[in-house]
């Protein structure tokens, strides 16, 4: 099949009807995995949703750091929505099959959000940094119009990027294995099974490795170095206390996103050593488990937001003027 492979017409693509996900072959404790994975879900969706009408009815929160929370929340329920479900249906209907078609625009649908993903964790990095470093030209510095226009270039940059990583992917033959050893159409499993050269395929995914995941962490880092410097510096201690708390939440969220996928797509893309059910495990956890905290670290400990949300159940007053009974 290897000399099929080297002397196939590149002319003639063979593309199946569509490939067979293999994953978590070896966890005996699957089901709870699943049950877990349901409820990460439901939460996902519940409170991201509310999130998202919450910002969206109050014309008070249409500013900067709301469209950035905004961004963020939208990016979640689609993340979770494209993978989930779908493994929830795969493993109770016990049917692993997809077609082909599908499969390309669930990979597209994937690494488009996850990309989005990280650059959401940037952005709302660069609104705490413009927040705290310079608090005085903040809502110079940080306006609506601009962070509307940072999040729109995120969106067509990652929207551009995987198109064109996708439609690349159908110049590749499938002539071997239809075995994709994930949890869904995953870019690097399913263009290694081709059996025509795939050196372009792969490095699209390393330069897209560099500008959607090691960039945006990088940004984050130096983003946060600048400003625990600058709480370090504050002189009051309550005000240190309440900033550094906020950042360590902040840091906890982007590690649980950055550290699984950084480790796969570097020790894992390059070299192959990561076991095929530590890498699915690895990737769906720093995949789903962020866009159910998200809400609740970067959103819902807001006072405005917090304020609003419990006005919706009539738990706190709101005033005609759209303002709640305790500003």
């Amino acid at each position: 099949m290897a000399f099929f492979g080297k002397g196939l017409n590149v002319s003639v693509l063979i593309h199946p009807k569509g490939f067979y996900l293999i994953a978590f072959e070896k966890f005996t404790s699957i089901n709870i995995y699943f049950i877990f994975l349901s409820f990460v879900y439901i939460i996902t969706v519940l409170f991201n949703l509310l999130l998202i009408y919450v910002i969206a009815s109050n014309h008070i929160l249409h500013s900067a750091k709301f469209v950035a929370v905004g961004n963020l929340a939208v990016i979640d329920v689609v993340l979770n929505s494209c993978t989930i479900p779908g493994m929830i249906k795969s493993f109770l209907v016990k049917d692993n099959f997809i077609p082909f078609d599908v499969c390309l625009v669930q990979m597209f649908t994937y690494y488009t959000f996850l990309s989005l993903e990280s650059f959401a964790l940037a952005i709302l990095a660069y609104d705490r940094l413009i927040a705290i470093c310079f608090p005085l030209r903040q809502h110079s510095i940080n306006t609506t119009r601009s962070m509307s226009c940072v999040v729109a270039l995120t969106w067509s940059y990652a929207i551009g990027a995987v198109a064109f990583a996708i439609v690349i992917i159908k110049r590749l033959s499938f002539c071997n294995s239809v075995r994709v050893f994930s949890y869904f159409c995953d870019y690097a499993p399913v263009f290694r099974l081709a059996c025509n050269d795939y050196s372009l395929q792969w490095s699209v995914a390393s330069f897209l490795s560099m500008t959607i995941v090691i960039g945006p962490f990088v940004f984050i880092l130096l983003s946060y170095t600048s400003i625990l410097a600058t709480v370090f510096r504050m002189k009051s201690v309550g005000s240190r206390g309440k900033a550094m708390a906020t950042c360590v939440e902040h840091l906890i969220l982007v590690a649980v996103f950055y550290i699984p996928i950084l480790t796969i797509f570097t020790i894992g893309f390059f070299s192959s050593l990561i076991d095929p059910d530590q890498r699915v495990l690895c990737l769906s956890l720093s995949s789903c488990i962020p866009p159910c905290l998200n809400p609740i670290i970067y959103s819902f400990k807001t006072k405005e937001i917090r304020l609003r949300a419990l006005a919706l159940f009539g738990r706190v007053p709101v005033t005609p003027a759209g303002r709640t009974a305790k500003q």
